[in-house]
């Protein structure tokens, strides 16, 4: 017999609870028990007025952001949208099914404000992170970094040319992505991380670069660093930064020396790639903070044009001098050149005149020329390591770091951001790793029993 449809007749009462309707296994339920807002009222105590109409419960808008960041909505519109009608979301916003959700402007207006100026998403980020370290998820022994980048919120067809944008052709109420730009010229992570100038600006958000390096079409993009515990793939720093190579090795730097000043940890070894691997970096993790660099390191002294390269001269370092495949001695004055960072080893023109090596060794020249860097040790460090087990090991897990970026791209849907300006990025980037961090922590631990929850 077919069925009739029954009109839907409004009922006077209902039992309903929002806990029965949420799933255990249900994303949401399993990061819940991990989202530990208790300190988060203290920490905006400041920025709060004690007088005036009450605000939006800032632990509200967190978790809504947290929806948004961990589910991949990246419209803090359809967020509210998505909020109002979904029963998991009001379950972990506990807003019950008649809480009122709070208008999309309002997380502008508290990010802008309140929120960015008490670094309240590194707060965040950080009490995460040491939730990894209490479930035992952090080793500490070895970190990998690595950066990725992502797609600034920049129109490439109204950029200028880098020669015509000037910083002191804008007043002080330009808009905020450019006030952002200006107060960073001086930073090692932004303007001060090289004076090349950018061939494309935006005007919209001056601090994205323009940059082809991933092969394809150009585009304006930051660079998101991350730091990670090879343990487990936490990610226990994040930095935003310029595009390019000197901005992101100046990013693990602070990543390194904030992880071990928050948290009191300082890796044995950190793996990274061959842009990590010039000489003032290595020497840093050598000499400064006792790393084992698994770095591959980047050396141009090899020679194509059949001519002797640097390693076939051997180094004594107690008479600090080379000798070359002849038997003769390079010796140096001891003068740094090429702006402090080398000194020149130079052979006799007695011992290279009459060489019948010469034509392979240096045949343009009437000796042969070797330079140094000062940091030589720290590379020879590097170079000794590679293939190592260890090294190999730490090459394996870098992969880890990658996975990161591939699921920040395509699974939270990061592949452009919605902010401007460093603050809006260094913003974006610590929620996404936030996220990220809370479901590694749903994945491996496991969930109890469900609880019920008073008055929801």
């Amino acid at each position: 017999m077919m069925g009739e449809r029954l009109v839907m007749q409004e009922s006077l009462f209902y039992e309903f609870r929002l806990e029965d309707h949420v799933p255990p296994d249900h994303l949401l339920r399993r990061i819940d028990r991990f989202v530990d807002c208790s300190g988060l009222r203290q920490h905006l105590a400041s920025f709060y007025s004690s007088m005036g109409r009450p605000s939006i419960d800032p632990e509200l808008m967190i978790r809504m952001l947290l929806i948004g960041y961990c589910l991949g909505i990246r419209s803090e519109r359809r967020l509210c949208e998505e909020v109002h009608l979904n029963l998991a979301y009001r379950w972990f916003c506990r807003l019950g099914l008649e809480g009122k959700v709070p208008d999309h402007s309002t997380f502008s207006k508290n990010r802008h404000g309140r929120f960015r100026e008490s670094d309240l998403f590194r707060y965040l980020f950080e009490a995460v992170v040491q939730r990894c370290l209490d479930e035992g998820l952090v080793s500490g022994e070895g970190f990998a970094v690595d950066a990725s980048l992502i797609q600034a919120d920049a129109n490439k067809q109204r950029s200028l040319p880098g020669s015509d944008w000037q910083a002191q052709d804008h007043p002080p109420d330009a808009p905020r992505a450019v006030r952002e730009y200006l107060a960073t010229l001086d930073e090692a992570a932004w303007g001060a991380a090289t004076d090349v100038e950018p061939k494309f600006i935006s005007p919209s958000d001056p601090a994205a670069q323009w940059t082809g390096a991933l092969r394809g079409p150009a585009f304006f993009a930051y660079a998101d660093n991350y730091l990670i515990d090879l343990k487990s793939a936490v990610i226990v720093d994040v930095e935003a930064s310029r595009a390019v190579r000197q901005a992101e090795v100046g990013a693990a730097r602070t990543m390194l020396e904030r992880t071990a000043e928050r948290f009191g940890l300082k890796p044995e070894r950190l793996a990274a790639d061959s842009a990590y691997g010039s000489a003032e970096m290595l020497h840093w993790l050598v000499d400064e903070q006792k790393i084992e660099p698994h770095v591959p390191v980047i050396d141009k002294s090899e020679r194509q044009d059949g001519t002797f390269s640097r390693s076939d001269f051997r180094y004594d370092p107690e008479t600090d001098a080379y000798t070359c495949p002849e038997g003769k001695t390079l010796t140096t004055s001891g003068r740094i050149v090429n702006e402090g960072t080398a000194r020149i080893y130079r052979g006799s023109t007695f011992d290279c005149a009459p060489c019948h090596l010469k034509e392979k060794c240096c045949p343009n020249t009437p000796t042969r020329k070797i330079p140094r860097s000062i940091y030589e040790h720290a590379r020879e460090v590097a170079r000794s390591l590679a293939g190592t087990p260890a090294y190999e090991r730490s090459r394996q897990g870098r992969k880890r770091i990658e996975m990161l970026f591939a699921h920040l791209k395509r699974i939270l849907k990061m592949g452009r951001l919605r902010l401007r300006g460093p603050c809006g990025a260094q913003d974006e980037f610590l929620l996404a790793a936030t996220a990220q961090n809370l479901r590694k922590l749903a994945k491996l631990i496991t969930s109890p029993a469900p609880q019920m929850i008073q008055g929801a």
